[in-house]
C-alpha cells in the first residue's frame, strides 16, 4: 500500500485540528504561518488545503486566506439525507456482493470498536467508526457508489463527529455497528436496512444546535 503523501499527512493533521476545535469554523488558515509551525513549505500546505476544501472542510477564498467552512444547518441536513440514503444502498448491495474477506474486515472493525472504546481518543473512536462505514460501501462492489459514499463522508466529516461526540456510549458505538454486522453475514437487507436507520436517522438533529448557535455566533461576530 502506498504511503500518504506530505500533503495528505498535513490535510490529516489539520483534519483533526478541525473536528477537535483547535480551528474553529470561520477561522482563517493562513498558509504561510501553517506552513511554518509545521515545519513544511507553502507547496504541500497549498495542496493540504485544496484536499480539506474538497471535502468541505475547508472554504476557499480569491486573494484571502481559506477559511475553516461554516456550513448551516439546512446544508447539513441536506447532505445527512444522500448520505443515509448512500448507506442504506451501501448495506442493501453488501448483502448480495459482500465477500467473505469484507465481511471479516468489517467484523473485525467492529471488534477493534469494543476492545478499544474504553481507553481511545474520541476522535480515534470517530476515524475507526468511519473507516466501517467505508468498508461497508467497498463491500458493495459497486464503484460509482463507492466514489460518491467517499465524496458524501468527507462533506459530513465534522458534522458526524459532533454527533458522536454527544452520543458517544458503548451501546450506539459497539452494539449498533453490530447489529449491522450480524444482518450483513445473515444477508438479510431488511434487517440492515432497519439497523442502519437506527444507526443514523438522528443524525442532523443531533448537531442542529450546535450548528445553529456556530452560525449565530458567526453573525454577530
Amino acid at each position: 500500500m502506498p504511503k500518504n503523501t506530505l500533503a495528505e499527512r498535513i490535510a490529516a493533521s489539520l483534519r483533526r485540528d478541525i473536528l477537535r476545535g483547535k480551528l474553529r469554523p470561520g477561522s482563517p488558515i493562513k498558509e504561510r504561518d501553517n506552513a511554518a509551525e509545521l515545519g513544511v513549505s507553502r507547496t504541500p500546505m497549498r495542496e493540504a488545503i485544496r484536499i480539506l476544501a474538497k471535502e468541505g472542510l475547508v472554504e476557499l477564498r480569491p486573494a484571502r486566506s481559506p477559511i475553516v467552512a461554516q456550513p448551516g444547518f439546512k446544508e447539513v441536513e441536506d447532505q445527512a439525507a444522500v448520505l443515509i440514503a448512500l448507506e442504506k444502498l451501501s448495506v442493501e448491495l453488501a448483502c448480495l456482493h459482500a465477500t467473505e474477506t469484507d465481511l471479516t474486515r468489517i467484523q473485525a472493525l467492529v471488534q477493534r470498536m469494543s476492545d478499544t472504546f474504553d481507553h481511545t481518543d474520541p476522535l480515534d473512536m470517530f476515524e475507526l467508526d468511519m473507516e466501517f462505514h467505508s468498508a461497508i460501501a467497498e463491500a458493495s462492489h459497486n464503484q460509482p457508489l463507492v466514489n460518491t459514499h467517499r465524496q458524501y463522508l468527507q462533506k459530513l466529516w465534522r458534522a458526524r463527529y459532533i454527533a458522536a461526540s454527544q452520543r458517544r456510549n458503548r451501546e450506539r458505538v459497539v452494539c449498533q455497528h453490530s447489529d449491522i454486522v450480524t444482518a450483513l453475514r445473515e444477508r438479510n437487507p431488511s434487517a440492515a436496512l432497519a439497523a442502519i436507520d437506527m444507526h443514523l436517522h438522528h443524525l442532523a438533529e443531533d448537531v442542529r444546535e450546535v450548528i445553529e448557535l456556530e452560525s449565530e455566533n458567526a453573525q454577530s461576530a
